[in-house]
């Protein structure tokens, strides 16, 4: 299939926890946004949860009928995009007209169509592809063809990075861990949400990079 080169990068506690508020007092936000930028991928993806608490501007209700078929619509061309996957479309968002990193919404065939209308009035692109829920390899293959997009990081959350590695289209995996332990029971972790028989995923570690305030840069690939 043609897709993208797709990194997942991530910062996270040395126990792997990676919620923000936690992060955020850990030293390495420096640097995790410097190896963000090293890895050359200008276009990035954010799960829905992070975008409805960063990014958003509230809810939509949807009343109308359902998509029914792949679709997608392009309103700008870009060097990198903010890819957000709302699997039925439930995120409002301002006018995206002029942004520099546009708006790519990521939803599932069962979407309403005056989800898309409203996507379509404030100038914001959008993907619709699989049946009930979002085909992440479909989606990146439209990414690649006809959005131009030939390198993607996912920048989490949990959920979001699970669902790019359940589907094998990880590249690699490039992690920023702050010196620090969280520890907080049911925190979200770096990848989440697969099932309990899954197995491990084997990694081949490509290079560590180690800072003078106690952060690591570990950059891995697939042992495929």
């Amino acid at each position: 299939m043609s897709k993208p080169y797709i990194v997942c990068h991530m910062m996270m506690s040395i126990d792997g926890r990676i919620d923000c508020g936690m992060t955020v007092q850990l030293a390495g936000n420096t640097e995790y946004y410097e190896t963000l930028a090293a890895l050359d991928a200008p276009t990035r993806v954010s799960g829905r949860v992070t975008a409805q608490l960063e990014m958003a501007s509230g809810e939509f209700h949807a009343t109308g009928s359902p998509l029914g078929h792949e679709a997608f619509s392009k309103k700008a061309d870009a060097e990198g995009y903010n890819v957000i996957p709302d699997t039925k479309g439930t995120l409002s968002w301002p006018d995206d007209s002029g942004s520099a990193k546009p708006l790519v919404i990521l939803t599932c065939e069962q979407v309403s169509e005056d989800y898309l209308e409203f996507l379509d009035s404030r100038n914001i692109s959008w993907i619709a592809t699989g049946r009930d829920r979002i085909d992440l390899k479909r989606a990146s293959e439209i990414l690649n063809e006809e959005f131009g997009v030939e390198r993607m990081a996912v920048v989490g959350g949990g959920t979001i990075n699970g669902g790019f590695l359940d589907a094998g289209l990880l590249d690699e995996v490039s992690i920023l861990i702050g010196p620090g332990i969280d520890g907080r029971k049911g925190m979200a972790s770096t990848f989440d949400g697969l099932p309990m028989d899954r197995r491990p995923v084997a990694l081949k570690l490509d290079s560590v990079t180690p800072y003078e305030d106690g952060a690591v840069w570990l950059r891995y690939s697939f042992d495929r």
